[in-house]
């Protein structure tokens, strides 16, 4: 019988030393799937909470888009009626500042106008030579000087005034004025409720620093 070779392993020790190294690989794959998830998660939770949708669904406040922060305060001077938060929960609830954003009945950008409106009231606000309904400064602008027109021609319905105005805005004001207030249709009613709802929180502006 020949002595055994100087370093040779017992019987069994390979298959030990796997098994030893076995769990602690489990444990890497197990980081690495957690890592993994937690990215996706957390790239998840990003695209949620940046519309105003999945803003509201976490209970969080709808936050306005920097750029358009200052089209907004500009825009409420047309009508001081309707205040900056109500008019920036309004477009918000328009198209969630999608500025190519089309409704399946044709209503178009930002402001979500229908042609025939926009032909009527729509607003070169910044002076380029055309009112653009694309124009995220021309809908805008174009929005606060309608509600301050439906304002005006909702003036004699039964109700609160602010809200009869943003009726006219989703419904027309011949609507609200022939069922003198809000009119019964479940789109304009919901319409109203949450423009306001999210009124009472929206975020405008950046805090003010002491």
């Amino acid at each position: 019988m020949s002595a055994p070779r100087t370093g040779a392993a017992a019987p069994g020790v390979s298959a030990r030393r796997r098994r030893r190294r076995s769990p602690l690989r489990a444990v890497v794959a197990l980081l690495l799937v957690l890592a993994l998830g937690g990215s996706a998660l957390i790239g998840g939770w990003m695209a949620l909470t940046a519309t105003p949708q999945g803003q509201r669904l976490v209970g969080a406040p709808v936050v306005v888009p920097e750029d358009l922060r200052p089209v907004l305060r500009q825009a409420a001077r047309r009508c001081d009626a309707v205040p900056l938060n109500v008019l920036a929960a309004q477009i918000a609830a328009e198209s969630a500042w999608d500025p190519s954003a089309v409704s399946s009945a044709g209503a178009r950008g930002i402001a979500q106008f229908m042609p025939e409106v926009w032909a009527q009231y729509g607003i070169d606000a910044n002076d380029d030579g055309v009112a653009d309904v694309w124009d995220p400064v021309d809908a805008i602008h174009s929005a606060a000087a309608l509600n301050c027109i439906n304002r005006r021609l909702v003036r004699d319905a039964s109700g609160n005034r602010l809200r009869n105005t943003l009726a006219a805005y989703n419904a027309g004001f011949g609507s609200v004025l022939k069922y003198d207030g809000i009119p019964p249709f479940p789109e304009t009613e919901a319409y109203v409720a949450k423009i306001l709802e999210t009124a009472e929180s929206i975020v405008v502006s950046e805090p003010t620093r002491a």
